[in-house]
């Protein structure tokens, strides 16, 4: 099976190194940046599952693609979405799948809208990992999960062939039966988690000890009954395992939006919260600290643009 990994960052660097590690046929779609530290350094992995050093790894650039692949693993920030959807479109042919890991559900719409419903599989990853200074790949904790499985619940025998080449890699991995559950259920989690965190500007462990948990806690409700309007209750498994997270009093957890936030980049805050929050429009009428979250993202954003803009005439004179 050829493997086309979009991206070598945090995800699918982790997940493509270790696929490549187990010997799979696995070429990284990189930008140019990012195939330089690869052709200097190899792909480095520092994870509590072992460490791993792949000193070549396969890499391209868009314009270099000269064939389809039989799946493309895609794990890009959600504002990078149209971009990487034109940058591996030529690896897209009559028997390729591609498996995306984004969180949310609005990249499954745009994918399946510009490749056809049956190129589209559903997928997601369970891991917290980052790349350091020099492009290296830190795994933070032990999960370690990719689950993935066919849109409409049926087992394929591509799903199939996904998990036999999955089986050999160091990570785990599953295949569903009920791939949205699992994509709602982390959804629900995420869309909680950045939530509470970046509208209190504080991690988990920070909001219990000011006695706000009830803020993390309103958030899932609202979360929770927005997935049950669509059709996708959480689980009581799920439901206490965040609830468990957002509880925890010496948790110094964060969500990836708050860090984003707190460097000044753009934020995925209307994939994860805005599109949740667009689905459950009509659903509850007390649905208010999902859109007072959303509302502080949105004039995050307008402040980060305004900026922007403030400073490109600056930097127009300065050239």
């Amino acid at each position: 099976m050829r493997i086309l990994v979009v991206g070598a960052g945090a995800l699918g660097g982790y997940f493509g190194g270790r696929l490549l590690q187990a010997g799979q046929d696995v070429t990284f779609l990189v930008r140019q940046r990012r195939a330089s530290q690869l052709s200097a350094s190899g792909l480095v992995i520092h994870s509590p599952a072992g460490d791993a050093h792949l000193p070549s790894p396969a890499a391209l650039q868009a314009h270099q693609i000269k064939s389809p692949y039989d799946l493309v693993v895609v794990g890009c920030k959600a504002y990078d979405l149209e971009g990487t959807i034109a940058s591996f479109a030529t690896a897209v042919g009559p028997h390729t799948t591609i498996l995306p890991m984004l969180n949310g559900l609005r990249h499954l719409d745009r994918l399946t809208e510009r490749f056809g419903y049956r190129k589209v599989i559903g997928g997601l990853g369970l891991i917290s990992a980052t790349l350091d200074d020099t492009g290296e790949v830190l795994h933070l904790g032990k999960d370690h999960t990719l689950i993935f499985g066919e849109l409409d619940g049926v087992r394929s025998a591509r799903v199939d062939a996904i998990a036999a080449a999955f089986a050999s890699s160091r990570f785990d991995s599953r295949s569903s039966d009920n791939i949205l559950q699992a994509m709602w259920e982390k959804w629900v989690h995420i869309a909680t988690l950045a939530g509470a965190t970046s509208l209190m500007r504080a991690s988990v462990g920070d909001i219990v000890r000011a006695g706000a948990q009830d803020v993390a806690l309103g958030l899932l409700n609202e979360c929770s009954r927005i997935a049950a309007h669509n059709g996708f209750a959480p689980s009581p498994e799920a439901l206490g395992r965040t609830r468990a997270m957002v509880t925890a009093p010496d948790s110094p957890l964060t969500a990836s939006l708050l860090k984003d936030i707190e460097r000044g980049a753009p934020t995925e805050g209307d994939h994860i919260l805005g599109d949740l929050l667009r689905r459950g429009r009509w659903s509850t009428a007390d649905t208010v600290l999902l859109p007072l979250a959303y509302a502080q993202l949105r004039s995050y954003e307008a402040r980060r643009a305004r900026l922007a803009a403030d400073a490109a005439p600056a930097e127009r004179l300065a050239a």
